[in-house]
């Protein structure tokens, strides 16, 4: 009898663990959350797409400036939440879209490819910016206002460009360098990760 009730307290405690994990936050802490991904001045403007109580990501916020912002996805470990200028709107939706029917990364890589030759799927045409705040240990802190345990890193998608177009190199040649990933695709960015300080 003691070890059935130690056994069904522990499962409780998992149970209301998981439960406390996979709890949604509210509209203001997914917005306040979310835009720390963005440069202070465009925070106040910016639009902010968050989950509602069925976990589906949906508009939370219509903005006026030309960021979108991302609230970090409860159902995932750890933190990650960014902010895009809305011409990467149609690359990001349709990723989120392959990712939802299950497509691999490859899969989705390929197909976006296609639809962007096609003229099905329209790129940014200039440069456009991403900003990501995410870290494995990362969690909006509410008291203090503040996303903590977790970095930026700044990706600049300009498509079809290459390592001779914009002189970038392959590969970071120093700690938070920047070079260029997936030169000559359609989804070719210039990366940008700030040195983490141990």
């Amino acid at each position: 009898m003691s070890t059935f009730k130690l056994t069904l307290s522990l499962s409780l405690i998992v149970l209301s663990l998981s439960s406390c994990e996979a709890q949604i936050p509210n509209k203001e802490q997914q917005i306040a959350s979310a835009v720390m991904a963005a440069p202070e001045e465009k925070r106040a403007d910016a639009t902010v797409m968050g989950y509602n109580d069925k976990n589906e990501l949906v508009i939370i916020k219509l903005g006026t400036n030309e960021l979108i912002c991302l609230a970090d996805d409860p159902q995932k470990e750890g933190y990650n939440s960014s902010c895009y200028h809305k011409d990467l709107e149609p690359f990001m939706a349709r990723g989120r879209e392959l990712q939802a029917e299950g497509k691999s990364r490859e899969e989705i890589f390929d197909i976006r490819a296609k639809e962007a030759e096609e003229g099905k799927l329209i790129l940014p045409k200039n440069p456009a910016t991403l900003h990501v705040l995410s870290g494995a240990n990362g969690y909006y802190d509410a008291e203090k206002g503040e996303v903590v345990n977790a970095n930026l890193r700044y990706v600049v998608y300009i498509p079809y460009a290459t390592q001779e177009s914009t002189g970038l190199p392959i590969r970071p040649l120093v700690p938070g360098g920047p070079w260029i990933m997936d030169p000559g695709t359609h989804r070719a960015h210039i990366m940008v990760t700030p040195p983490v300080d141990n």
